[in-house]
């Protein structure tokens, strides 16, 4: 499995980093099964972070044709005030070291990001997930309408207001579409995807040597609905 983990002006490192790890230490668990790199949609370059200017490196163009998996962080910055919402002009002037993160996220929609995306979620050999507001990028691009998605919680209405199933849950599973909550859920989602596409005890041993054991319970679209709680 090749993952290509997407970095944009403004992200979360750990959304991306937490994962990044995961997903390298089970392709050395699995003898090179798994191979993960950093990518933005202007190709190699330094990337700055929304998280004191702490900036990574991508090393690729990010290719939605290569099947595999692609992962969307979500942004770090100011929380922004109460009914803030992304602005699809929020990519028009300079970078500010204080914008919120709805702002930051909204600067995604300048890019060349929402084209490759769509094309990663019309690739039947591509899963796509996503981290915290990761998710909302994807919304925000039209990509979501009508799946089952979650975000972390104080995104969850905004989600919902793009037409998403929104789910309180740490990791959601919709098929080729999965997603993460809060920051820290990148482990747990990186440990589910790699017990999905690799096996449970790659991500066991993984997770034995993060000391991680994750949370919660892997949401899906299955089963009865419950009642009465």
């Amino acid at each position: 499995m090749y993952a290509q983990i997407i970095l944009f002006d403004g992200f979360d490192p750990l959304d991306a980093i937490a994962p990044y790890e995961v997903l390298y230490a089970g392709g050395t668990a699995s003898g090179g099964t798994v191979s993960v790199e950093l990518v933005s949609a202007e190709g190699a370059r330094e990337v700055v972070s929304g998280t004191g200017c702490l900036t990574l490196r991508a090393t690729a163009a990010l290719d939605p044709r290569r099947a595999g998996l692609i992962l969307v962080p979500g942004a770090s910055g100011r929380v922004g005030e109460p009914g803030e919402v992304p602005d699809h002009d929020a990519g028009a002037g300079e970078w500010q070291q204080d914008e919120s993160i709805p702002v930051r996220l909204g600067r995604t929609l300048a890019t060349e990001l929402p084209t490759l995306l769509k094309a990663a979620m019309d690739n039947p050999e591509v899963t796509v997930s996503a981290v915290c507001g990761g998710s909302l990028v994807l919304a925000m691009a039209g990509l979501l309408e009508g799946r089952y998605a979650t975000t972390h919680h104080m995104g969850l209405d905004m989600l919902d207001a793009t037409g998403v199933h929104a789910v309180s849950a740490r990791v959601v599973d919709d098929g080729d579409l999965v997603t993460g909550a809060g920051v820290t859920s990148g482990l747990d989602l990186g440990l589910y995807l790699l017990e999905r596409e690799v096996g449970p005890q790659i991500a066991h041993a993984v997770e034995e040597l993060f000391a991680h054991e994750r949370r919660g319970t892997v949401w899906r679209n299955e089963g009865p609905v419950p009642a009465g709680l």
